[in-house]
């Protein structure tokens, strides 16, 4: 199972670079409930193996182009971000450390495996996934829009994927570069 839920999510990560059109330095957050991947309530069943098997199938992906993950942490630490700390601003680092029942299974995973991590409170990026209903939208920078991947579920947990664009500016007559969008 633990294998299937790795491929699931490193398919998802695959699927967001490629519709999100993300380039190297760009941040993606994610936020995870292993509880509803294994078909739980959300918070109700954390489970740090399935955490590490879905952080280790998108970390893998997001590494390999250069692109930095935010591991976004449950309503207990106000859904606080794990992220390296070479993107952090040195001002807006926070002294937490997630565990699996404060903070979730899966910035625990984050926070034990990036090479120096470090606790924020905001960021905004580019893209995201949302598995199992945490609320990533307060994490994204203005305009999200939605995407549609193929991949729909990782486990029992509904994945729903979203990028950034810039806003538009403008009336009826305004000309768009479609290379930003």
């Amino acid at each position: 199972m633990l294998e299937q839920i790795k491929n699931q999510a490193r398919a998802a990560a695959e699927q967001l670079c490629e519709e999100a059109k993300l380039q190297k330095h760009s941040i993606v957050v994610i936020g995870c409930s292993s509880s509803e991947v294994e078909g739980c309530k959300i918070g109700s069943n954390s489970n740090p193996e399935v955490a590490k098997a879905i952080f280790d199938g998108i970390y893998e992906v997001l590494n390999s182009k250069g692109i930095y993950l935010a591991a976004q942490c449950c309503e207990h630490l106000n859904r606080a971000l794990i992220v390296e700390k070479e993107i952090a601003n040195d001002d807006a680092i926070v002294n937490v450390i997630p565990q699996p029942k404060a903070g979730g299974s899966f910035a625990t995973a984050a926070y034990n495996n990036f090479k120096d991590p470090v606790a924020v409170e905001q960021i905004k990026a580019d893209a995201g996934l949302d598995i199992g209903g945490t609320l990533i939208g307060m994490h994204l920078k203005k305009v999200a829009v939605p995407l549609r991947i193929e991949t729909k579920h990782i486990g029992n947990a509904i994945v729903i994927a979203a990028r950034t664009r810039r806003k538009f500016v403008g009336g009826q007559r305004a000309v768009y570069d479609d290379s930003l969008m």
